[in-house]
């Protein structure tokens, strides 16, 4: 599977990583990755399935965090099998990267992790794809340190992702200028339209969320210039594993990519 569309300057469509927060079950997961597929293909939309083998970063020691590893892992490889579409998961140790990277076609650094210098080498060494998720503690100029330590490897297949940024302890805001800046490392910028959305470190122990407003964190992405976009989606949010909170209903995807699409098409040759 071709990730091409990944470093192209210019495209006729977005790219999207979708999918459910963490592999929950195989019957939701490929039920979740065959419909994304089908509307993508719809939209003329590149699209790279996204889920989490395994959640490491948790405000609670009850959260949700995996069905194991190495079944997790064989799920994705179906799909990838299956569908014929590329995957996105994250890694969290040096280890993993090494595991993830026989399945994966792109490894993602969580925010909370952009800044560890071990788990970007042991990323870039596997000469996969590598997307990293700016820190939500982190200035988008800062961004350009974190890109060295991955060329260091000799690795130039790079993305970067805007998350939002803390504001207060229990909220995010997208600074749109992170798009223009972190553009200056001449890597395809990511916008994650759902973790942006996030109301992290609620006293009860499980992140928050507002949902109502994806479509207008994505409608802006899309119209200062994003590559990408990213977005966690799930047939029933209410009863997802984890980040259910800010999760866009999958019921909801078809109407969101098509306009999505059709701001690309007014704003791709500015």
């Amino acid at each position: 599977m071709s990730l091409d569309f990944l470093q192209k300057k210019t495209t006729e469509n977005f790219f999207l990583f979708a999918g459910p927060c963490v592999v929950e079950t195989e019957a939701i997961t490929m039920t979740t990755a065959e419909t994304i597929k089908q509307i993508t293909e719809k939209y003329k939309i590149p699209f790279v399935f996204k889920a989490s083998y395994k959640k490491a970063n948790r405000s609670s020691l009850h959260s949700f965090s995996s069905i194991g590893m190495e079944k997790a892992l064989k799920i994705l490889e179906k799909i990838k099998k299956e569908f014929q579409i590329p995957i996105v998961t994250d890694i969290h140790t040096e280890d993993e990267a090494i595991i993830a990277a026989n399945i994966a076609d792109v490894l993602q650094i969580p925010a909370f992790l952009c800044r560890q210098t071990d788990l970007l080498l042991a990323a870039g060494k596997t000469g996969k794809t590598i997307n990293i998720k700016k820190g939500q503690f982190l200035s988008p100029e800062s961004m350009k340190f974190v890109v060295e330590k991955v060329e260091s490897t000799g690795n130039k297949s790079i993305l970067l992702t805007e998350r939002g940024t803390m504001f207060g302890y229990g909220d995010l805001i997208v600074d749109f200028r992170s798009i223009p800046i972190m553009k200056k490392t001449n890597y395809p910028i990511i916008v994650d339209i759902t973790h942006s959305l996030q109301q992290p470190n609620q006293a009860s122990g499980v992140t928050g969320g507002n949902p109502k407003l994806i479509s207008t964190i994505g409608n802006a992405a899309i119209a200062v210039g994003a590559n990408g976009i990213f977005l966690e989606t799930h047939p029933n949010p209410a009863e997802a594993f984890s980040d259910g909170a800010n999760m866009l209903p999958l019921n909801q995807l078809d109407k969101l990519l098509s306009r999505l699409t059709q701001i690309y098409n007014v704003v791709k040759n500015f």
